[in-house]
């Protein structure tokens, strides 16, 4: 950057302030307007604005301008804001710049109308939405009603990226997730996360690579680019991978919704803490409140940047107290120790955590019920082991009644200011589960170079059982992500390698044997774990440097990953991701043709032979399934991908039912999988497995044997065939169902 860009910049972040001051200390004419200057002068701090709808739309409008005149472009900023607005109607157009958060305090989205807007635009890039980081809203209804040149009135727009969530919002209308450039043409966007919202229009993402949505309801998904993935949506669209590039799974297994700040009946600030859901589809808060339970803010230490230290905020949560953290910068000479069970510890505005020391900036002990949401964690100067830790070294604890939640929990090695740090997010406890994180080794900003802002994993699990909903996770010098645990379940993963590798020889794995370290990485000791819809992104920038697979998993039949995508983004000639998991699928290599940009695997499960070898599940894409009875439950259900439909006879088990699967053209195969998990006793009890060139002429079961469990794994000498017949020869009063067929090579 040069001196002349920073001193226009600075010049233009003290202009907004200077107005910004001006408006809140300055009022003339009708008394009540000069309400607004007390927006600011809550127990939340100078950083955090409390409008009330007495104050007047033109006064809160002229606050909200100002704030995102300094923040639109101040990506490595130290401004930090949450704009919040009392259960009431507000007539304003609120832009969302920089590390702002802008939230309504009603127990219910419907409690805080805003007509107007509440958007994020890129225009400050050129509508390139890709560095559109850190900002948030939630818990508001907005009627889209202003529009501007590029977005229709009646639409909304979150053309973000990374680390920028939307949460219990209702949009009555539209929304888009992008924005048009100068020329109309749509800009580029990398994001993004949806949780527990209502837009009554179409959602039209674009251009956006990639985007997960969570019990969410919305009128029409508009389309796909790489990567999209749907779980407990009411409304998704229909599965498809990899064109549309569409995984939808149809319940959240397990989750405990983001705590927020409100204000009760009685004007009085609180703070509620959705309960633990399982199996759940579509929003927590149609037709009621969001089950949970509600905390007053007296049971919180309010921490500001400016008076708190890491000894105030250790004090005060030895005394039992929650953390209400505020929007600013906090440096820490002393790690944050969450000991107690129960704990919230809550973040408005971003508030930026740095240890200065080389200490892990927070650890939460091993015990149950903690919730950690709304933090953005910035590694230090000296070295940190890891950024945050939750659970010990070797902790055993079960806490799958009450398990630790963490939200929206971002970190950065470099860009914000020079920093290290081995690890960004070590989960060590057992059943915690994730809901959203970007864990960001700077690919730009301060510090950003190979031996400068070093960090090897962006994420290691140790746990068991853990589950994580929309990890982002990039840039780091080994493994992006290393799971040890078992039981593991990701639902969307996102990760671009990091651009900076400086030659092949300083990037090789499994003792200097295999070209790179693959981002997603499942230890070999692991039996058990799954995942969906997952991308790997490369941009070699600085050598043709080279990774062989994407993603590595042991070859077990316990480990299951679905819909997987390679994608070539730019780099050096010669650059490539050789494989996408386990030496199985093509390379991306080069922008064109299509299939050197990107390759897709549909399904991966393990065949039990161990190591993490070359054989996996055939990509299924386009085949078809027929079977003898039919009922309510298809066959098609056999090969969509998803474990939470099935296909079944519709009555008990009898010899002679039948399935037959036809994959469009010859195969070679040695073993297939019928996978039954979750109607664990409608195993085939007796079958015979038949192949054939024309789907009439079968000659004699290649196979036969009988069922012990819900997963029936049959392995046979290799063949060559288009289609695959099963019939079931046993008896038994239980329906014969299957989730999911693989054929294995």
């Amino acid at each position: 950057m040069s001196r002349k860009i920073m001193v226009r910049r600075m010049f233009f972040v003290i202009s907004a302030i200077v107005i910004l001051a001006g408006i809140l200390s300055f009022q003339p004419g009708v008394s009540k307007a000069a309400s607004i200057s007390d927006a600011n002068k809550t127990i939340f701090g100078p950083n955090v604005y409390v409008f009330d709808s007495s104050m007047g739309d033109a006064n809160i409008q002229n606050v909200a301008d100002a704030i995102f005149s300094s923040q639109e472009t101040a990506q490595f900023g130290n401004g930090r804001y949450a704009l919040l607005f009392k259960p009431g109607t507000y007539n304003v157009d609120v832009r969302v710049g920089f590390y702002t958060t802008v939230a309504g305090l009603g127990q219910n989205p419907a409690d805080v109308q805003i007509n107007g807007g509440v958007d994020a635009d890129a225009q400050w890039a050129n509508a390139n939405a890709t560095t559109n980081f850190w900002r948030s809203i939630e818990n508001f209804t907005v009627n889209p009603s202003t529009g501007s040149v590029r977005v229709p009135s009646g639409t909304a727009q979150w053309a973000v990226s990374q680390a920028a969530p939307m949460r219990r919002v209702h949009v009555q209308g539209n929304l888009y997730l992008f924005d048009f450039d100068s020329n109309w043409n749509a800009g580029w966007a990398s994001g993004g996360f949806i949780s527990d919202s209502l837009i009554d229009g179409k959602i039209t993402p674009a251009s956006q690579q990639q985007f997960f949505s969570r019990n969410n309801q919305y009128g029409e998904w508009a389309n796909g680019v790489w990567n999209m993935v749907f779980v407990g949506d009411e409304t998704p669209p229909a599965a498809s991978f990899p064109d549309p590039p569409y995984t939808v799974v149809n319940q959240t297994p397990n989750m405990r919704e983001k705590p927020y700040l409100y204000v009760d009946g009685s004007g009085q600030y609180r703070v509620f803490v959705p309960s633990l859901q399982t199996n759940t589809r579509g929003i927590s808060w149609i037709g009621g409140n969001t089950p949970g339970q509600s905390i007053s803010i007296d049971q919180f230490y309010i921490a500001r940047s400016d008076t708190s230290s890491a000894a105030d905020i250790n004090n005060a949560l030895n005394q039992g107290k929650h953390i209400l953290f505020t929007p600013g910068i906090y440096h820490l000479n002393e790690t944050i120790q969450v000991n107690n069970p129960n704990t919230v510890i809550l973040g408005l505005g971003y508030p930026t955590l740095i240890p200065d020391n080389g200490q892990v900036a927070m650890k939460v002990a091993d015990v149950d019920g903690v919730k950690v949401a709304g933090l953005l964690f910035e590694a230090g100067p000296t070295k940190s082991s890891s950024l945050m830790e939750v659970g010990p070294a070797n902790s055993s604890q079960d806490h799958s009644a009450n398990p630790v939640s963490l939200h929206d929990l971002f970190f950065g090695i470099g860009g914000f200011t020079p920093g290290t740090a081995d690890v960004g997010l070590e989960i060590n406890s057992n059943d915690v589960i994730g809901d959203h994180f970007w864990i960001w080794r700077a690919d730009h900003g301060a510090g950003a170079g190979w031996t400068s802002n070093v960090s090897k994993n962006g994420l290691i699990v140790n746990g068991n059982d853990v589950t994580i909903y929309g990890l982002f996770n990039e840039h780091h010098e080994e493994f992006q992500t290393l799971w040890n645990g078992n039981g593991g379940r990701l639902y969307f993963y996102q990760s671009e390698l990091p651009y900076d590798v400086p030659n092949q020889s300083a990037w090789m794995s499994h003792n200097g044997t295999v070209n790179g370290y693959a981002s997603y990485k499942v230890a070999d000791s692991v039996s058990t774990h799954e995942a969906w819809g997952l991308g790997v992104y490369s941009y070699f920038r600085d050598s043709a440097a080279k990774l062989n697979s994407a993603i590595e998993v042991p070859d077990v039949q316990g480990v299951k990953i679905h819909h997987m995508t390679t994608i070539w983004l730019s780099g050096t000639a010669g650059s490539e991701i050789t494989h996408v998991i386990n030496n199985i699928g093509n390379r991306v290599y080069a922008n064109s043709p299509a299939e050197a940009m990107r390759q897709t695997v549909s399904e991966f499960q393990g065949t039990g032979a161990g190591g993490g070898g070359d054989g996996g599940a055939l990509d299924r894409t386009g085949w078809t399934a027929t079977s003898s009875p039919i009922s309510g439950e298809p066959p098609a259900n056999l090969l969509d991908g998803s474990m939470s439909t099935r296909w079944s006879t519709g009555t008990a088990m009898s010899p002679g039912q039948y399935i037959i699967v036809d994959m469009k053209n010859t195969k070679t195969f040695d073993q297939i999988v019928m996978d039954s998990t979750g109607s664990d006793n409608d195993y085939a009890r007796g079958y015979e497995v038949y192949v054939s060139d024309d789907g009439t002429n079968w000659g004699s079961a290649v196979a036969s044997g009988s069922g012990s469990g819900p997963v029936v794994t049959v392995t046979f000498p290799a063949q060559s065939a288009r289609y695959i017949k099963v019939v079931q020869t046993g008896s038994a009063s239980y329906w014969w169902s299957i989730r999911e067929f693989y054929v294995m090579n």
